[in-house]
């Protein structure tokens, strides 16, 4: 049987490397970091077929240590002190040239399995690279990610698929056999949803189906043949991202009966719920926010349910959830007033707090005038003093605007009386 296309175009230097440039650039972290010699412990995170595996593998040739692959699906504690084990052996302890473990999906591992890679890392007898789709926040424990640098991979652009296309068509051992001829490429990028592995897959499967050495790509020929793929909900692809896309609209856009019927397609595709409450919970605050505060208190709460109850019963809970937040009020004023504040911090730089602002816990500050003229707000009627809290330069800059909703309006009633005309509300 012939190596899969995929795996016979697996580039083997970061100078085969296609796309990440951020990173193995030049002027990229871990261009320098293996420059150095000096590679740290990493979390890969990025979209499925993204090239992750192959980073790692990159990674271990160019550095010429020993490598060690083990995949969270089937993998418990015994499989990774096993492999730590032979890596002891295999590259001795605390050496410029300690074996790296990979371990692919790192988010399924549960804590007692990423417990058992610490001491491993801590010690240097591993440089562990771990890949992830989720994100790592909070799919991987505190304690690990924190003695790892994590690195984001970005989606694959046009151009680097057709690159990679072309690549196939002109290096691979068997299709520079033949003559192909790639007149479109729009429904290959289409079904393969950005998943450079997928792509190779389709592209490899449309080849085989031609008899002779003349070969001919279009969009209507592809879309004959994989149609059918369409159909299908698939976790780690195109359509994942298209129908919890579709969720998330639907709830913003108050519809509970669109909202829910995604739900029931996610959770029916086999969708991990916690990556459906975890969308909740930050839709709770992004798009309804201080027109319904109990909803981010809900979401949270069904993000800590089904993380203890697992399917089938969390499937209640996620709608219950669901149902409750598209029927909700909407406001994203929170989640525009921390970009506006963002922006604004990026603009102005650091600015000096006003000195009545500032804390004064020695009497030599206290001396050079830290706190003086603060006014304890309980000091005064209805709890409020009027003053300026903001750095002088960006007085008067308003960056939370309450939306147009009951609880909000009542907000900017409340800070209308009073601020007055300070902040325009």
């Amino acid at each position: 049987m012939n190596t899969p296309l995929a795996e016979r175009l697996r580039p083997n230097t970061l100078n085969d490397y296609l796309s990440q440039q951020h990173l193995v650039g030049k002027n990229g972290m871990l261009y320098q970091q293996m420059k150095s010699g000096v590679i740290p412990s990493l979390i890969f995170w990025g979209p499925p077929g993204i090239g992750k595996t192959t980073l790692a593998n990159v990674i271990a040739n160019e550095s010429g240590r020993p490598f060690f692959k083990l995949s969270a699906i089937n993998s418990g504690v015994k499989d990774i002190r096993e492999v730590i084990d032979k890596a002891k052996k295999s590259g001795g302890l605390f050496t410029a040239k300690n074996p790296i473990l990979f371990i692919d999906e790192i988010h399924r591992f549960s804590k007692s399995q990423q417990d058992s890679l610490l001491e491993a890392v801590e010690k240097g007898w591993v440089t562990l690279i771990g890949a992830t789709t989720e994100n790592p926040s909070f799919e991987v424990i505190s304690a690990l990610l924190s003695r790892c640098q994590v690195y984001t991979l970005n989606a694959f652009s046009k151009s680097d698929l057709e690159a990679l296309l072309q690549r196939a068509i002109t290096e691979d051992s068997i299709l520079s056999k033949l003559n192909i001829e790639l007149k479109e490429t729009e429904a290959l990028l289409r079904f393969s949803g950005g998943d450079a592995r997928k792509l190779l897959n389709i592209f490899e499967l449309l080849v085989a189906s031609f008899e002779g050495k003349d070969i001919k790509i279009t969009n209507d020929l592809v879309t004959k043949q994989v149609q059918s793929k369409a159909a299908r909900y698939d976790k780690t692809g195109e359509h994942h991202y298209d129908i919890i896309s579709a969720f998330i609209k639907s709830i913003r856009g108050s519809d509970p009966n669109a909202a829910v019927y995604y739900l029931a397609r996610m959770i029916e595709g086999g969708e991990d719920v916690k990556f459906i409450a975890r969308r909740l919970l930050i839709l709770a605050s992004e798009d309804i926010g201080n027109a319904n505060p109990t909803a981010l208190v809900i979401a949270n709460n069904t993000f800590q349910a089904v993380s203890v109850i697992g399917n089938p019963e969390s499937r209640i809970i996620l709608s219950q959830c669901t149902t409750y937040l598209a029927s909700s009020a909407k406001s994203n004023a929170a989640y525009e007033a921390i970009g506006k504040a963002q922006q604004l911090v990026k603009d102005t730089g650091d600015l000096s707090v006003p000195m009545a602002m500032r804390n004064a816990p020695t009497k030599l500050m206290k001396e050079l005038g830290y706190g003086d003229s603060y006014k304890y707000s309980h000091s005064y009627d209805n709890n409020f003093a009027a003053q300026e809290f903001l750095p002088a330069e960006i007085a008067n800059t308003k960056l939370y605007n309450p939306g147009n909703n009951a609880r909000e309006q009542a907000q900017r009633n409340y800070l209308k009386l009073l601020w007055k005309d300070k902040y325009g509300y």
